[in-house]
């Protein structure tokens, strides 16, 4: 019997593993690097052990050092959680040979799934169809195709690569990434299918020989292959899936699997269902299929690890649909790079049960308000699951839920989901794992850029309500009244990418809005020199406004803004969608001035490599470094043709948020 749990991991798994563990009263132990010393896990668990520094490699990664924790903390068993060492056949081994409970399938199974060439060629051999794959580059016939890590999964390492050209660099950055994600930088080639279906079995068995399917997920919606969007059961066609059953079934007979595991296949056009990969390991998106089973695949791990049978042996019915998202921390207007930063509010309405069984809204989350998002590990926040009686109400909640969050301090990928789950190309069905490739109209903000002027008007008032609050005389006057009206209130911010908005505002004697404008992007015709009113705008009444919300009328429609400050940060949650505004200072501090063509750094990271010199000409998109932040790499391109005057920093060196990588000059001579 296990009394005392060690998770080898972090974030949201490390929570949800310790939910279990208390409804079942087993004592936990949580592991931790400096980074994560005051992160929510750490306060979850019953003990905690420090492993001394902060990249995967001297802490979550080091074998030693986390048996060692075990050993300290008296715990009798370990659940690897999932990445880091969750698939490491020598971790399993050596958890068993300290004399304790291994929460897994054996170190056999996960050195026999481990190697996805002898998988593959195993499985083969069994009858199921495998797409054409290749470890050596030279040996390649046909494009496109992927490089895929051949340790570890989440898309770390992928690379698509269409021809011939572009096959050794690829192979090349998929090493470093998977190496850097998993401690082994071995890449195999596949051939890629456009337009295929990632769906995949989730498989359960015990020490008495039961290996049973529960049930098929469907995973296409991705970007950068990583899923983003998971959802139970996946609608398919009832031959296909006791097909996926059948051969899921299979590979885990193949290898005498115990614990639970997912068998991921992908599904082509044309109906052929092609084995990709085994994961041994619970998986991220594990919630859907409890929520649609009714099992705690945790619960059944913890059994399974103490040699009981397994409570089922046959495919159980699916009840109602499940959906889950992966919110982020990733800036869209950088592309969706992983974002770095204090999480300043973090708060999801409605949400019925974190970690376990819900009808609704259930959270799995690793962060709560204030955790700090660092840029040693992966940008995932948390996971929000949505369950209901049909797919098409599931999608509805989740996306309404997503929607009235209030996310702030860190730039995530919430809007992003919401348009995905809200499309009607999701709604029918139309799914594949190039959906955002052909979608783009997903990428837009919530908040339609007309409406912004309106956010920063709720922000400009509230900042006004907040000074008059605290103001030691007078307070009751409206912010800026004088007996006879002159110039407005007026408020900068900094929005997106760095563009400013100003805002305009007047106050009457009885606190109500006299008049408002702004100056700044997105005008249709800019402000008349020396007026406070654009007519191009919307009009507005003020209703209400204090620090935190503030009430307008809106052209005849009321709207309430919810408005939260953290320092110069300010952010507005509205009806339509949320707006992240900087507040600029009244009377700014000079700054020095950057060198024109200054490439910044979008995050902390390190440079991996540089591939230009000081005085080469170069084109534009033409790559002249990579950085490595957030177990990804990150290229960093030539904004236009020029010459590259600057490259302060070499390979191998560490560099801050906003630090200068490289300067290209479009009018230097190389002559």
């Amino acid at each position: 019997m296990i009394n005392k749990l060690l998770v080898a991991n972090r974030g949201e798994i490390a929570r949800r593993v310790f939910a279990t563990c208390r409804a079942l009263g087993v004592a936990t132990v949580a592991v931790h690097s400096d980074a994560d010393a005051d992160a929510p896990f750490v306060a979850d668990a019953d003990q905690a052990v420090r492993l001394p520094g902060n990249t995967p490699a001297e802490t979550y990664l080091r074998i030693d050092a986390i048996l060692d924790a075990a050993r300290r903390s008296g715990a009798d068993a370990v659940h690897p959680g999932y990445g880091f060492l969750a698939e490491n056949a020598e971790f399993a081994a050596a958890v068993t040979d300290a004399g304790l409970t291994w929460v897994g399938p054996s170190a056999k199974a996960i050195a026999a799934m481990g190697d996805k060439m002898a998988a593959k060629a195993m499985l083969a051999d069994a009858g199921v169809p495998m797409l054409p794959t290749w470890t050596d580059p030279a040996e390649v016939t046909a494009f496109p195709v992927l490089v895929k890590a051949a340790a570890g999964g989440g898309g770390r390492g992928m690379r698509i690569v269409r021809d011939a050209a572009g096959l050794a660099e690829a192979v090349a950055g998929a090493r470093r990434e998977a190496a850097a994600a998993f401690g082994d930088g071995t890449v195999f080639i596949e051939r890629y299918v456009e337009r295929g279906r990632h769906v995949e079995v989730q498989i359960f068995g015990d020490t008495h020989g039961t290996v049973v399917a529960l049930g098929v997920r469907d995973c296409s919606i991705q970007r950068r292959h990583q899923k983003i969007v998971e959802e139970a059961p996946g609608v398919l066609p009832d031959d296909v899936r006791a097909e996926l059953h059948e051969a899921a079934v299979a590979a885990g007979r193949a290898v005498d699997y115990v614990g639970a595991g997912t068998v991921e296949f992908l599904l082509a056009p044309d109906g052929q269902v092609h084995f990709l990969e085994m994961n041994t390991r619970l998986q991220v998106e594990h919630p859907v299929t409890e929520l649609t089973t009714g099992l705690d695949l945790v619960r059944l791990q913890l059994l399974v690890a103490e040699g009981e049978p397994l409570p089922v042996t046959t495919t159980p019915p699916a009840d109602g649909h499940a959906i889950e998202v992966r919110l982020c921390a990733e800036d869209p207007a950088q592309g969706f790079r992983p974002a770095t930063g204090t999480l300043h509010r973090f708060a999801i309405p409605g949400v019925a049960a974190e970690f376990g069984p819900a009808r609704g809204l259930r959270l799995d989350s690793g962060v709560v308000d204030g955790s700090t998002v660092s840029v040693h590990y992966d940008s995932m926040l948390a996971k929000l699951v949505a369950w209901a009686p049909t797919r098409t109400e599931a999608a509805r909640a989740l996306a309404g839920a997503l929607a009235r969050a209030e996310l702030h301090g860190v730039a995530t990928n919430r809007d992003l989901l919401v348009r995905v789950l809200r499309s009607a190309e999701f709604t029918a069905v139309d799914l594949d794992t190039g959906f955002l490739d052909r979608h783009p109209e997903v990428f837009a903000p919530l908040l339609p850029a007309e409406q912004l002027p309106v956010a920063a008007l709720a922000a400009a008032l509230s900042g006004a309500a907040e000074r008059r609050a605290a103001a030691p005389v007078l307070a009751g006057l409206p912010s800026g009244w004088r007996n006879v009206p002159s110039f407005p209130q007026v408020t900068r911010f900094t929005v997106g990418d760095g563009e400013e908005i100003e805002v305009h505002y007047r106050l009457d004697r009885t606190g109500g809005l006299a008049e408002w404008g702004r100056k700044g992007p997105l005008l249709t015709d800019p402000v008349e020199e020396g007026s406070s009113v654009n007519t191009e705008l919307p009009v507005v009444e003020l209703v209400t406004a204090t620090p935190g919300r503030v009430v307008l009328d809106v052209d005849g429609v009321r709207r309430a803004f919810r408005v939260h400050r953290a320092g110069s940060s300010v952010c507005v949650d509205g009806p339509d969608g949320a707006a992240s505004l900087t507040e600029l200072p009244r009377l700014p501090l000079p700054t020095a001035e950057l060198a024109a063509g200054s490439l910044l750094a979008p995050l902390p990271g390190a440079v991996t490599r540089v591939h230009v010199e000081v005085g080469q000409r170069v084109a534009a998109g033409d790559l002249l470094l990579t950085l490595e932040a957030m177990k990804l790499e990150h290229p960093v391109l030539a904004p236009a043709d020029g010459v590259v005057t600057e490259l302060p920093v070499p390979a191998g060196g560490q560099v801050e948020t906003g630090a200068v990588l490289a300067v290209v000059d479009p009018e230097e001579d190389p002559q």
